[in-house]
């Protein structure tokens, strides 16, 4: 029996395998945020190709947070039932569903770089890059309104049936550039040590923990490393999931980067070694992800307790039916779809 396709258990959600689809902005959405039958049809693809936890792309928690003008939103209740009705149908077919909520930052309106209908706001008026906008650096009297936005945002998604929440804490989008020393050179409360710059990521997990059911799963994403000098350091990353934990987080789901423009070094499994080491360090469960592609690397990544859950991405959108071939692949005899049983291999 390959461990990936055991459950696991995450508080009172069991995730049918250890295989979840990486949330990825579909780019798909009106200006209202709203979902569209395109994320109906991508999403239950994958629940009915046997993936065992689906984290939806990144949604936004008011409109200045948006990364594009066309991502999903849950800043309204008028975006609570499209995402109900995709949540029911990918739940139907066996998936536990997770919402990430996200806010970009000085990384808002990507595709205009920053210059996009609303200020892009951030911890430093520090721009992403040289032809940037300036983003607004945010008063601590502000912070208290995103913070809001982030529990209400949290409530809308339980309000869509949604089984988990994953805060968006890398990548170089809001949270994340209160927890690296390239974007965040505050000399208030927010600034300053790990400790302090660790204070709003904490914040928004304590306020969506304080109206998420307990038997609710709460992940975090992280970027594990900024790759450039003088940011971010996996060393800072353990402290700050052990900070995690001890707020009632219950996975890390462990990436890298994207505080600056500058790309990583990228292969197979290569941000494997971060969740295996806030796992063992911090003592809390771990995604990985990243280049994932095959059963057998899958498999040896959970089987060897380098990570709870893996996360595809790309490998995913080629093919939603992933884990029926991965189970085969690995000799295990997995259930397929009644609807699509006649086409299963019977060798």
């Amino acid at each position: 029996m390959p461990v990936l396709f055991t459950p696991f258990a995450l508080r009172g959600a069991t995730l049918r395998n250890h295989i979840a689809m990486s949330p990825m902005c579909m780019y798909s959405a009106g200006d209202d945020g709203i979902a569209t039958d395109f994320h109906l049809a991508h999403l239950a693809a994958r629940a009915t190709g046997g993936v065992g936890l689906i984290i939806t792309e990144a949604s936004a928690v008011e409109p200045r947070g948006r990364i594009s003008t066309n991502d999903l939103g849950l800043w309204d209740d008028a975006q609570i039932e499209p995402l109900a009705r995709i949540v029911r149908l990918c739940q139907a077919q066996g998936a536990v569903m997770c919402s990430q909520l996200a806010h970009a930052g000085r990384k808002a309106w990507t595709p205009t770089k920053g210059a996009g209908p609303l200020p892009a706001v951030a911890p430093s008026a520090i721009p992403f890059d040289t032809d940037w906008v300036v983003p607004h650096a945010l008063a601590p009297a502000e912070l208290d309104g995103i913070i809001s936005a982030y529990r209400a945002a949290a409530q809308r998604a339980l309000r869509a049936g949604f089984d988990a929440i994953d805060i968006h804490s890398a990548h170089g989008y809001f949270l994340h550039e209160f927890l690296s020393p390239v974007s965040n050179r505050r000399t208030d409360d927010y600034g300053g040590s790990l400790e302090n710059r660790a204070r709003m990521l904490l914040r928004v997990v304590d306020a969506i923990r304080a109206v998420w059911p307990e038997s609710h799963p709460l992940l975090v994403r992280l970027s594990c490393t900024d790759w450039v000098e003088g940011g971010l350091t996996l060393n800072d990353q353990v402290q700050v999931a052990r900070w995690l934990k001890a707020h009632g987080v219950d996975l890390v789901d462990c990436s890298s980067g994207g505080s600056t423009p500058q790309l990583p070094p990228v292969g197979p499994g290569y941000q494997v070694p971060f969740a295996e080491r806030i796992r063992r360090e911090a003592g809390i469960a771990t995604m990985s992800v990243g280049l994932i592609t095959t059963p057998e690397m899958a498999e040896e990544i959970v089987r060897n307790g380098r990570a709870d859950v893996v996360a595809l991405g790309r490998e995913l959108l080629r093919n939603p039916y992933w884990p029926l071939h991965a189970a085969r692949a690995l000799g295990h005899d997995l259930a397929w779809p009644k609807q699509y049983v006649r086409a299963k291999p019977v060798n």
